[in-house]
């Protein structure tokens, strides 16, 4: 039996031998105190040198594989290998965990590295992505991560000399990495032409951007920047694995052996080669080098630590060495010295010193070794290989004695007998081999009983005989030496054993879990003495259990440190130590084993050794030795907070029940009732479970809580006041030290906690998002800073609070039992404490106090007799209160009791409001405070003691068990209820709010009903009785006993009250005479039980609901059954109404109707109101009748589950309601209509919107559907088919073909030029760069208020594809933000006049997985265009709307993913704050009111939310429309602001909507025509500007101005000549209106004179196909989609003429002479205009597809028109304005893209849709194919994409998308091309080579379609397709 409990002796580590050298770097390092520190399987270890003392660090769950060492070199950081791992930062020096971060990495943490001043570590994981993640460590906070690199990265550092920089290196890559806000950004470095790509393994930064790397190949790569700027070859002559930077220098470590020292600047200083000196040996690899002073420290694979002194450097000193990689298993300890023998893979044999801690022999074999044994007399050393070879080796000088190999198998265990004359050797080939010492290892016997391989061994004390283990679990006994099976069970028992290490057997069953039949225990050994055994498993884990330990599930202490298997454990010959060894991580740990006795000295020896780690953690026979368990306490564990259906989960519920819904709502759906209702009063406390939940506040009110309300109870007035924020029951309530605020924790799938104010009664902050199921417990810190709360998952977390910002400080698991209480240490800020079942076994000893100091336990006192449930303690003392009733007040150090009250019925004061219901009720809470002790009992009763003695009942509801029985008295304010509690109640409902009658019963009850006349009271009990009392005493009139289950409803008929009806769950309802109390009849036909019964007003049929949901009718008095056509139903008048079937009540029923059931429901009296409860807790009102599906109704949140009645008071003043878990009794004030006015009623509108929205709009759709596209993603733009051009097989040339070799100089005459040079004169130079000099284009088809003024209204701000563009209203420069990475859509500006100039845009993206392609915001400067801050969000798809506080602080940003997330950040650190789904439709506009931090409001698809942010949680509040007439939700497009918390909301039809909070209070009808897209708040003045959509009118206009209230407005009309004007942003600022339109135009408004002046413009619709440029001057054209050619003049930077051509245009070209423009239509016509005149000139039609390209040939005489029809048309323009078509190309194979003439006009080059490019003649169309021919033509100009010259801008990552359009320079040597990417490159021409050099420039959204040379190469400009955008690029001239 002793095994039940754990043995009480302890092992302490004392050494570990070894240190981690294979597969880690850079992980050995100096601490400040000049001690060592590195790791070596899951510990980190701290070695004093001088003192030869290792600590230990054992935090870490699984093998260590990173170390970095902060700058101060105290603190280290560890990263460890798991599923889910973590990093610890720990302190070297007191060897305790400082923080742990955890839940980011999965697989394991590569590398880690802190910054310059240590705040701040990087750490890398092992995953797919190997993820770079940053870390504020201090407060345990990711602050960035992004994934780093495809393959694996071996180093990362941060520069030292660059704020926020970081490096890393890794397989054939390094990575320059900048930080801002919360992104990462790498670039990669370029390697150039300096070195060859290769892995680079280590890494050190220096001044100057100088970053020095260590590469595979040994050399040094030095780099600059990101560019590679110099190598130092054969720095080392294999791979450098470590560098180091220190004050002198760098030092470098290699795989040849060698560590090299450079100066600062990296010239060499010295070199010390290990391999050389005396340790050394042939292939030492070095993995680490630390250079500190004079001293070097050098840790290498073969885990050794060598210590070099730099002037003694060709003496290293070997300080420790360990086994190296391979498996270690063999272990054996010396029979009489203190030695340990290990062997290992490595094929070694290391002997170890235990005292001096040292290796003082070692010898390597031939093979490895798996097992060991030394001889009794110490003198032979017997060694079993892996090969089935054993070896005997004298243990004096390691010489061989014999080597026999009899077995091809592992020996995997050899024994000497102890008499030493016999040697067993097991071997996996399952035979056991017996061998004679004395005649030189002699074979003398087998045993060959076991099926399976070998595990473990053991001798008898008289060496006759042997018993073995093998794979299969079996243990055999032999009789020695001849090997013969033993079976006899008395011959096996007899047996003495001389060691014992099997794990099968009798003695050892214990150290098996009781169910489990695993096999993962590799070693034991008994240690006979102490009565111990220890154990080795597959887990890392050393356990101590009892020995013998013989029943299964035994209790132990357990050890970690080893990382996986622990393969082999051995006691020490005098059990001094345990000696263990890991297989994997290859080292061996000597534990100190302390014995029972001296467990009390060693508390004081060793501080650090927490005794924690000791305890018998996970042994499942737990209660053992623990005295019975207190039953209230026994029920309160086994209480389960489980929901089937939690709140959180409604939305998706009703999502997925939607399309039921969707056929129900086709009828118009009533609307909600006018009345609402207000909670009263509640009575009711929760004490049944809870304690410690009961306080006075600051001024003297008392706070408690009960189902999901918090109440705060005024005892002067008798009133309460309640906090509504939760949704689900609350379980446990603490107090700030201040007493004015209040946190309390719920129930739910993730439950928050609330911190509230008493006064205000608003939420301060709200915690959430680690905690499931419910939070049990909370507590603040002394400072009222922090909070600590406990959940009710299974491990029973704890997480510690910065509850004001919202903050997760740390969380730790709990324990797995239950936690009652959490208590953070008043003296010592960072303690708590916690205590529940079995831990801190504090109230268990019938009540027993305990004492504790630290973690000791000192005394304990008997306090009460049964369990204390609840203390509090004073300044000068402790109260505390128990199951017996009795409040003690004691001393400060519980040495006396002061005084004792019992809690008595004749102590009650007069004054109390109710009666206690027995004498000495439980007690559950105590609280002092204003000279009084409050009490909270068991049984829902509020007690307030005075000193002197009286007590005071304050409030009281039912006791445990369901509440479900309630009446309303007919003409009194009364109310009686019934419960499982076994009570019958009588509640005053006037001012008094007291119980004013109680009586006990013998059994629950469910139901009962006050007579007509209000004598008499009849109550249904449990057990199918009732009875009838007197109204008034409740003493008993009759009762009656006819049924045998449930009484589960009771009515008495109205009028005289003649009639009772009684209904059963036997499926009955008897009706009994009242006066003659008989049974008159019998209403039998239900098939299940019955739920509801109600009269008619004459008394003569009952209506009937049932829990199959029928409804039935009865004639009375004999119970006939009745069927009555629904229709007639409503024409009866009802006496009551309390059904909830039928069809007047069929609204009532939720749309998620499954899983939640209406329990039940009232009538008004006046028959126009129903009310409701359901199984979720919601208390509804419904408008009656309620016909037609999901009706509309009022929904209020107050009682936690099941609400399972409901009643009408007699005057229909006010409505009661009974909770059935919760216990509790709500009274609720019925506000009626005219009432409500003066108050805004708090309820929330129903489940479902409305299907109206307010109508259709195809600007609104355009913008919801629109599908955002990343650039990465982007596909072909034109339908292309074939092979791409760098794919196709080249096809030899002629000479190639006939086999002719030219000579090298050719005699023929010189190739012409590729292209026609019209440079002339000057010197050819070629463009190096491009830079964006004009952006014509603004984003407003599908993005709003994205225009602001910047600098007092000189310069405008907007965007337009990837670019934030600063444009100056006064010149038109434009200044470009280009840091996004693909498309912005959305922008904001700051307000703030600390935070001038700064921007905010959003962009779009794909997953939010933080990588460069996440959707993110940048926040930047306007002026400098400098980059402030980062946000990569988890918005997948997009950000599409951003908003600045109040205080410039914060930032609000809106995701376009489907929940449509709305984050809050704390934009100038990169935190998130905050963040939630917004809605499931799309939100267009969320904003920040202009005054304020915490309120924002969100506009979108009939939807609009009020939300406050409080502490890191957002609530939201939907908009109330109930208050107008046919209000209805529509779809909401923009929203401004007004003071006294008004919002205003435009809508599509044209309305604007006032609200007033979260109520709307008016509308604005019809303020525009069309839908409202864009609204302003001017901030100095209040004004606003609305803008819409509107034909443009007299009185009209699509810009308004309007007051402060939206009274009064002025209209402004935009000039724009547009059919319809459609504003999509506007902005005010002095004296201006800024407005932005749809179609792409930026116009200024002046608000005095209403002149219009357009600023920018832009085509409206894309791709833009055509582009054109002016022979001579800097003009350009351009046709687009939009029907419209524009002219352009890149030298005024503006618009200068447009023409309409009614149709969308697809090309557009200038005649040489630039007189005449041809365009070609999408129709297949084309054009000609005159330039001068803008006259047709002429047209023509003769294909019915596109015209993809046009071309005038250089003499002007031909044109060329080229189709998609697979053609190109000639037209000689010299025959007139008649067109008449003289010949074409035929056979093109696909449609024509581009074409270009030759310069003699004679031929036509054109690219084709299937990759190829042709030639043609010209006029006669003929196709051209000698190649010889086509080379010696000179082209007039190059547009094509096809054709060798361009081989080389063909890229390697165009599989779905291409080069789309290319243009040659004027002066022929440089190139251009647009993609499928939007990206613009300059390549060199000709470009012949596949891949060719480029520069690439960002900008364009995906497609660029056309791109041109201006005249002189001075320009280039490119056009966008989905931007609809023309960027002009200033060309950069290389200088002469």
């Amino acid at each position: 039996m002793a095994a039940r409990s754990a043995p009480s002796c302890h092992l302490r580590l004392e050494w570990v031998y070894g240190y981690r050298g294979h597969q880690c770097r850079n992980n050995l390092y100096y601490t400040a105190a000049k001690e060592i520190v590195y790791f070596v399987a899951g510990v980190g270890v701290v070695y004093s040198p001088r003192e030869h003392r290792q600590k230990f660090y054992r935090g870490h769950s699984d093998d260590i594989i990173s170390l970095a060492l902060h700058p101060e070199r105290v603190l280290v950081a560890t990263g460890q290998v798991g599923k889910e791992p973590y990093i610890c930062v720990w302190d070297s020096y007191t060897v305790q965990t400082v923080s742990v971060l955890k839940d980011v990495h999965t697989h394991g943490i590569a590398c880690l590295a802190f910054d310059l001043d240590g705040q701040r570590l990087v750490s890398v994981g092992l995953d797919s992505k190997n993820a770079v993640c940053v870390w504020d460590w201090k407060r345990g906070r990711m602050l960035s991560m992004a994934p780093g690199h495809t393959d694996r990265i071996f180093d990362i550092s941060w520069d030292l000399y660059q704020p926020n920089k970081l490096v890393s290196c890794g397989v054939k890559h390094i990575k320059f990495w900048s930080l801002c806000g919360n992104a990462l950004t790498p670039k990669r470095g370029v390697f150039g032409k300096t070195g060859d790509l290769q892995t680079i393994l280590c890494l050190a930064c220096a001044r100057d951007e100088l970053t020095y790397s260590g590469a595979l190949n040994g050399d040094i790569y030095v780099w600059k920047g990101i560019n590679l700027i110099r190598t130092i070859q054969g720095a080392h002559t294999a791979g450098i694995f470590s560098m180091n930077a220190c004050e002198e220098g760098f030092a470098t470590g290699g795989r040849d052996g060698c560590i090299r020292l450079w100066d600062l600047t990296f010239k060499p200083i010295t070199v010390i080669d290990l391999r050389e000196t005396e340790q050394g040996y042939k292939g030492l690899s070095v993995r680490s080098v630390c250079w500190r002073g004079d001293h070097i420290l050098v840790g290498t694979q073969d885990s050794e630590i060598f210590e070099i002194v730099v002037h003694e450097r060709n003496k290293p000193f070997l300080i420790m060495q360990g086994h190296c990689e391979g498996e270690l298993w063999a272990l054996a300890v010396h029979p009489t010295k203190p030695l340990a023998v290990t062997g290992s893979d490595d094929r070694s044999v290391r002997i170890w010193s235990l005292v001096d801690h040292a290796l003082i022999a070692r010898c390597n074999m031939e093979e490895p070794i798996r097992c060991a044994a030394v001889n009794v007399d110490g003198i032979h050393l017997a060694l079993g290989m892996k090969d089935g070879s054993f070896t005997v080796l004298r243990v004096r000088d390691m010489t061989e004695v014999v080597h026999i190999k009899d077995r091809k198998e592992a020996i995997h265990e050899l024994k000497y007998s102890p008499d030493g004359t016999y040697l067993a050797v097991g071997c996996n080939d399952s035979s056991v081999d017996i061998y004679g010492v004395a005649q030189r290892y002699k074979k003398v016997g087998e045993c060959a009983g076991s099926l399976s391989f070998i595990t473990h061994l053991d001798w008898s004390s008289d060496s006759r005989y042997l018993q073995t283990n093998d794979g299969s679990g079996r243990r055999l006994l032999y009789r020695m030496p001849g090997g013969k099976e033993v079976t006899s069970k008395e011959e096996i028992k007899a047996v003495h054993w001389a060691s014992w290490t099997c794990v099968s057997g009798l003695e050892v069953n214990g150290i098996w879990p009781k169910y489990s039949d695993t096999n993962d225990i590799n070693s034991v050994d008994g240690n006979y003495v102490g009565q111990v055994l220890v154990t080795a498993d597959d887990y890392g884990v050393v356990k101590l259990f009892r020995y013998p330990c013989l029943r299964k599930g035994a209790k132990f202490r357990k050890y970690i440190g080893h990382s996986a298997h622990v393969t082999n454990v051995r006691w020490s010959h005098d059990y001094q130590w345990v000696i263990s060894i890991g297989g994997a991580d290859h080292s061996v740990f000597q534990w100190k084993f302390i014995p029972e006795r001296k467990l009390k000295d060693a508390l004081h020896i060793a501080p650090q050794e927490s005794l924690a780690e000791s305890n018998s953690d996970e042994s499942d026979s737990d209660l053992s030795d623990v005295p019975e368990l207190d039953s209230e306490i026994e029920q309160e564990t086994q209480l389960t907070y489980h929901r089937q259906v939690y709140k959180e989960d409604l939305p998706q519920l009703k999502e997925q029940c939607k399309e039921k819904q969707k056929s129900a709502t086709s009828k118009r759906r009533e609307r909600a009732p006018g009345n609402s209702i207000r909670l009263h009063f509640i009575h009711g406390y929760r004490g049944y479970d809870c304690r410690s939940n009961l306080f006075y506040t600051q001024i003297g009110e008392i706070v408690y809580h009960v189902a999901a309300v918090g109440v705060i109870y005024n005892r002067q007035q008798n009133t309460q006041r309640f906090y509504l924020g939760h949704d689900d029951d609350i379980l446990c309530l603490a107090i700030h030290p201040l007493k004015d605020y209040v946190a309390t924790g719920q129930v739910g799938r993730d439950p928050s906690i609330h911190v509230w104010d008493t006064e205000t009664v608003k939420p301060l902050s709200i915690l959430k998002g680690y905690h499931q199921y419910g939070v049990c417990a909370v507590d603040f810190s002394a400072d009222g800073k922090r909070l600590a709360s406990v959940g009710i998952d299974d491990s029973h977390t704890v997480v510690l609070w910065d509850w004001k910002k919202g903050e997760k400080l740390s969380v730790a698991r709990g324990s797995k039992d239950k936690i009652f209480v959490v208590k953070m240490n008043p003296y010592v800020p960072d303690k708590l404490i916690t205590a529940g079942i079995k831990h801190m076994k504090f109230w268990r000893r019938a009540g027993d106090v305990c004492i504790w100091r630290d973690i000791f336990l000192v005394k304990t006192v008997k306090a009460h007799d049964g369990p204390v449930f609840s203390m509090h303690a004073l300044e000068k003392g402790f109260v505390t209160g128990g199951k017996d009733g009795v409040v003690a007040l004691w001393d400060d150090s519980f040495e006396r009791c002061l005084k004792t009250y019992a809690i008595k019925r004749a102590d009650l004061a007069p004054g109390s409001k109710g009666l206690l219901l027995e004498d000495n009720p439980s007690i559950r809470a105590i609280s002092l405070g204003h000279g009084h002790i409050l009490v909270g009992t068991k049984n829902g009763e509020i007690l307030e003691v005075d000193k002197s003695g009286p007590i005071t009942l304050l409030v009281q509801g039912h006791m445990e068990g369901e509440v479900w029985g309630l009446a309303t008295h007919p003409y009194l304010p009364i109310c009686a209820t019934v419960s499982d509690d076994k009570t019958l109640r009588i509640w005053d409902l006037s001012p008094s709010h007291c119980m004013l009658a109680v009586r006990k019963l013998k059994k629950g009850g469910r139901c009962c009903c006050f007579s007509p006349d209000g004598k008499a009271l009849a109550v249904g009990l449990n057990d199918g009785s009732f009875l009838m009392a007197n109204a008034d005493t409740l003493e008993d009139l009759v009762s009656f006993h006819h049924r045998k289950d449930i009484i589960s409803d009771i009515q008495f008929s109205p009028g005289s009250g003649k009639y009772l009806a009684v209904a059963s769950h036997d499926n009955f309802i008897d009706i009994y005479n009242v006066v003659s109390s008989k049974r008159v009849g019998i209403c039998k036909g239900a098939t299940s039980y019955i739920t509801h019964i109600d009269w008619d007003s004459r008394g003569k049929l009952l209506q009937v609901n049932t829990g199959a949901k029928e409804q039935l009718f009865f004639e009375a008095p004999r119970g006939k059954k009745q069927t009555i056509p629904s229709v007639e139903v409503e024409k009866i008048s009802w006496a009551s109404w309390t059904s909830v079937l039928g069809l007047c009540c069929e609204g009532i029923w939720p749309v998620i109707g499954e899983v939640t059931d209406v329990t039940a429901s009232c009538l008004t009296s006046d028959k126009m109101v129903l009310a409701t409860g359901d199984d979720l807790g919601f208390v509804k009102l419904f408008r009656y009748p309620a016909k037609g599906k999901f009706a509309k109704f009022k929904k209020y949140v107050a009682h936690s589950t099941h609400v399972t009645n409901v009643r009408w008071t007699y005057d229909d003043s006010m409505l009661v309601t009974l909770g059935g878990a919760d216990m509790s009794l709500m009274v609720w004030t019925n506000e009626m209509e005219s009432y409500r006015e003066k108050k805004s009623c708090d309820s929330e509108e129903s489940d479902i919107d409305s299907e109206e929205d307010g109508g259709y709009d195809s600007d609104v759709t355009r913008e919801n559907e629109i599908s955002y596209t990343i650039r990465a993603l982007s596909t072909n733009i034109r339908p292309m088919l074939g092979v791409k051009p760098h794919l196709q097989q080249k096809e030899p040339s002629v000479d190639e073909r006939q086999g002719v070799v030219r000579p090298p100089v050719s005699r023929a005459p010189p190739q012409p030029e590729k292209l026609q040079s019209n440079n002339v004169g000057k010197k050819k130079r070629p463009i190096e760069d491009l830079v964006l000099e004009l952006a014509f284009g603004y984003r407003g088809r599908d993005c709003r208020n994205n225009v602001h003024y910047l600098n007092d209204g000189d310069d405008i701000i907007y965007h337009t594809a990837s670019v934030g563009i600063l444009h100056n209203v006064a010149t038109g420069t434009q200044s470009f933000y280009q840091e996004h990475n693909d498309d912005i859509l959305c922008l904001t500006v700051n307000q703030h006049p600390k935070f001038i100039n700064i921007v905010a845009t959003g962009q779009v993206g794909d997953s939010a997985d933080m990588s460069a392609t996440a959707p993110s915001v940048h926040i930047w400067d306007a002026v400098n265009k400098q980059t402030l801050s980062i946000l990569r969000c988890s918005h997948s798809k997009g950000v599409c709307s951003v908003s600045f506080s109040a205080t410039g602080k914060l930032l609000l940003s809106v995701g376009l993913d489907p929940e449509h997330t709305i984050t809050i950040w704390r934009w100038q650190e990169g935190t998130r704050i905050a963040c939630r789904a917004g809605h499931n439709q799309r939100i267009f506009v969320a904003e920040f009111r202009p005054d304020s931090d915490t309120q924002f409001v969100s506009v979108g698809i009939k939807h609009v939310k009020f939300w406050t942010l409080a502490g890191r949680a957002l609530l939201s509040k939907k908009g109330l429309l109930s208050t107008l007439e046919d209000a209805r939700m529509q779809t909401m497009l923009a929203v401004a602001f007004g003071a006294n918390n008004l919002t205003f909301t435009g809508t599509i039809s044209g309305d604007v909507c006032v609200w007033k909070d979260h109520i709307l209070c008016r509308v604005v009808a019809r303020a525009h025509n069309g839908p409202v897209f864009a609204m302003y708040t001017t901030l100095r003045d209040g004004l606003i500007v609305t803008g819409g959509k509107e034909r443009p009118s007299k009185e009209g206009g699509a810009v308004k101005l309007w007051d402060q209230e939206l009274r009064r407005c002025r209209a402004f009309r935009l000039e724009t000549g547009q059919g319809t004007d459609c504003v999509r942003s506007v902005c005010r600022g002095k004296g201006k209106i800024l407005v932005g339109t749809r179609n792409a135009e930026i116009i200024e408004v002046g608000e005095k004179n209403a002149a219009c002046n357009i600023l920018v413009n832009g085509h409206v619709d894309g791709p833009i196909w055509g582009l054109a440029t002016h022979p001579s001057r800097d003009f350009f054209l351009s046709a687009a989609e939009d029907g419209t050619v524009r002219l352009w003049d890149i030298a005024d930077k503006k618009m200068l003429n447009k023409v309409n051509l009614g149709h969308a245009a697809r090309t557009v070209c200038y005649s040489p002479e630039g007189d005449m423009v041809a365009i070609g239509m999408k129709n297949g016509e084309f054009i000609i205009l005159l330039v001068s005149s803008l006259k047709i000139w002429g047209k023509k039609r003769d294909r019915r597809c596109a015209i993809h390209d046009i071309r005038f040939s250089p003499d002007s005489r031909y044109l060329a028109v080229g189709s998609s029809e697979n053609s190109v048309d000639f037209y000689d323009l010299t025959l007139g304005p008649t067109l008449n078509r003289i010949s074409y190309c035929k056979d093109i194979p696909s449609f024509v893209i581009q074409m270009d003439f030759s310069a003699d006009s004679r031929h036509l080059q054109v690219s084709s849709g299937c990759y190829k490019r042709h030639v043609y003649e010209v006029p006669s169309g003929k196709h051209l194919v000698d190649h010889a021919a086509i080379d010696r033509i000179t082209w007039a100009t190059w547009t094509s994409i096809m054709g060798d010259e361009v081989m080389g801008i063909w890229s390697r990552h165009a599989e779905k998308a291409d080069v789309t359009c290319a243009c040659v320079s004027h002066s022929g040597i440089s190139l251009v091309t647009g993609d499928d990417f939007g990206m613009v490159k300059l390549y060199d021409f000709p470009c012949p080579e596949k891949f060719a050099k480029h520069k690439r420039f960002l900008g364009h959204s995906p497609h660029v379609t056309n791109i041109r040379f201006t005249s002189g190469d001075r320009h280039v400009v490119s056009a966008g397709g989905d931007d609809c955008s023309l960027f002009v690029w200033k060309c950069v001239h290389m200088p002469h």
